[in-house]
């Protein structure tokens, strides 16, 4: 191609897909690298396109390019079309601009995959969907297609099941990818995604980010060997459509992006790009623990305490989290903040604030659990000591994790802890107030956490433990984790474990299943730590057990 054409085609890559880094855009266009960058500097000196910087926690920084009011101009006049029919041609209306600008994260990890798919197999066109299951569809050189679905961080499990159950509803591209945030939803997304009619390939979205096309972090519903993204591509044999979308009546044009994201007011849709990717990091983690110690948030990003107040001060300004006072300095989101990372996950605003937010029902009322207006994050404010421990023992676990070399896979709060399964003819549950995932060379180590507070007598104590034997008396731990992950029970005093351990053997013994049960108690949860020589197994002895990388 000559230099005009590639300018040309570049312009309209980018009205097509808006946002691509220069990587990315020279993969989808299939042009080498320099004449890609040539054309992206050329259209910029014009005024045809402009950038912003962009960061996640996968992705390092880069510069995401869209066209200007006068590019969009311009590509409508080459191609014969008025602007209001560029408009609702492409995704670059000013209602599009600001939707993909609210999900910029996932926008970027889903070029990412493009682009890769594209090195591979050249892309002849891309679709974004507003309200759809899918999140992208794209058109192979060779005329396939595929479906992008997207979990975010913060979608629950309900919500993402129904997006998977609509997929059966109307039409359905030749194949779908699913990008899922870790192991245990991508299990979990694999019986879903077997019901799919068409070929499913799922991967962990970390390594969709960070490996190339050929390592392979792509798996079937029903096949436990992991794939190479040709392979993955290879069992879409064809046929199948990209669904339509109907459109909006108005498409109307976009206002150029204000370059200087420094002002406290910056729109809430252009927050994804202002914000580092250390901030997006505690704002997950403070989305996770609600009512977070900073010590404990400090603990859990591994950052000294300077840098933690650096990272913090930004989004307090931009009004995403606020401090109070209970029982100690607290974390929180506003609802701000609640609605960035449901927006950026495609989740209901008003369903999280429903359960999240930390507003007051009241403003003329203190801070109270009766008057915080989210229905769970109340309930972890009424329990707040209890709440405070659980923050404390997975804070303590982490920074002990780095320090004897543990790779942190996976911590997850109660919401995302829990596990449902069959036993006999009734959907069963346990509700574990946290579970984590360890990792050291080959060996992978999980648990689920029960700080007990209340069980006290043998009657509770036997009620606590009835879940995890009717959890584990099934397939389904190895199932949802690949291994069986360990019970850790933490009691406020060593009286209770000992009543704790044999009410434990008893119990097990009657049922006769084998419960990998681990119990302490808070004081020596403290000191030597949690990965220590602090835990008792149920047929009892002093604490000796050790969770440190040589023994796990």
């Amino acid at each position: 191609m000559s230099t005009g054409e590639i300018h040309l085609e570049t312009l309209r890559r980018l009205a097509a897909m808006p946002f691509l880094d220069r990587l990315e855009l020279a993969a989808v266009s299939g042009v080498p690298d320099r004449s890609s960058y040539n054309a992206v500097a050329a259209l910029e000196r014009q005024g045809l396109v402009a950038s912003l910087s962009h960061a996640t926690a996968l992705l390092r920084q880069t510069r995401r390019y869209f066209p200007t009011g006068a590019g969009l101009r311009r590509l409508a006049e080459v191609e014969g079309m008025t602007l209001e029919q560029l408009l609702r041609r492409h995704p670059v209306s000013a209602r599009w601009r600001r939707i993909l600008l609210e999900r910029l994260d996932a926008v970027a990890v889903i070029y990412r995959l493009a682009s890769s798919i594209a090195a591979l197999k050249g892309i002849a066109s891309f679709r974004w969907y507003r309200g759809l299951p899918l999140d992208a569809g794209i058109v192979l050189n060779d005329g396939r297609t595929v479906g992008v679905v997207r979990q975010g961080l913060t979608a629950d499990r309900t919500g993402f099941a129904k997006r998977i159950w609509r997929l059966r509803e109307g039409e359905l591209p030749g194949g779908v990818f699913f990008l899922l945030p870790d192991e245990v939803r991508l299990r979990h997304a694999r019986r879903l995604a077997a019901k799919v009619p068409v070929p499913a390939l799922l991967s962990v979205e970390c390594n969709v980010a960070w490996f190339g096309p050929d390592h392979p972090v792509w798996q079937l519903p029903s096949v436990n060997a992991s794939l190479g993204l040709e392979a993955a591509l290879g069992h879409n044999k064809g046929g199948g459509v990209l669904p339509a979308e109907p459109q909006t009546l108005r498409a109307t044009p976009p206002l150029d992006i204000p370059l200087n994201f420094s002002e406290r007011k910056t729109p809430d849709w252009l927050l994804p790009a202002l914000l580092k990717p250390a901030g997006k990091l505690a704002l997950d983690l403070v989305s996770d623990w609600p009512w977070i110690a900073p010590e404990h948030l400090r603990m859990l990003m591994g950052v000294s305490q300077g840098r933690l107040s650096q990272v913090l001060l930004p989004l307090a300004d931009a009004g995403l989290v606020e401090r109070v006072s209970c029982k100690g300095q607290r974390l929180a989101l506003t609802d701000r903040g609640l609605a960035l990372l449901a927006r950026r996950d495609r989740a209901s605003v008003g369903v999280a604030r429903k359960r999240w937010s930390a507003a007051l029902n009241d403003l003329r009322k203190p801070l109270d659990w009766r008057n915080v207006s989210g229905r769970r994050s109340r309930q972890l404010l009424r329990n707040i000591e209890h709440t405070a421990a659980v923050h404390g023992f997975m804070a303590a676990l982490a920074k002990q994790a780095c320090s004897l070399g543990w790779e942190i896979v996976q911590l997850d709060p109660p919401h995302r802890a829990s596990r449902h399964f069959r036993h006999g003819d009734r959907l069963r549950a346990i509700h574990p107030d946290a579970f984590g995932v360890l990792r050291r060379g080959g060996a992978t180590w999980s648990f689920f956490l029960e700080w007990e507070r209340r069980a006290v007598r043998p009657t509770t104590m036997a009620d606590r433990l009835a879940p995890y034997l009717r959890y584990y008396s099934t397939h389904r731990p190895a199932d949802d984790h690949g291994i069986q992950p360990a019970v850790l029970v933490v009691f406020d005093d060593d009286l209770a474990v000992d009543h704790f351990l044999r009410v434990a053997r008893e119990e097990t013994e009657r049922t006769r299943v084998d419960v990998p049960l681990l119990v302490s108690h808070s004081g020596l949860a403290s000191w030597p730590g949690p990965l220590g020589g602090i835990w008792q197994s149920r047929y009892g002895g002093e604490p000796s057990v050790s969770l440190t990388p040589s023994e796990v």
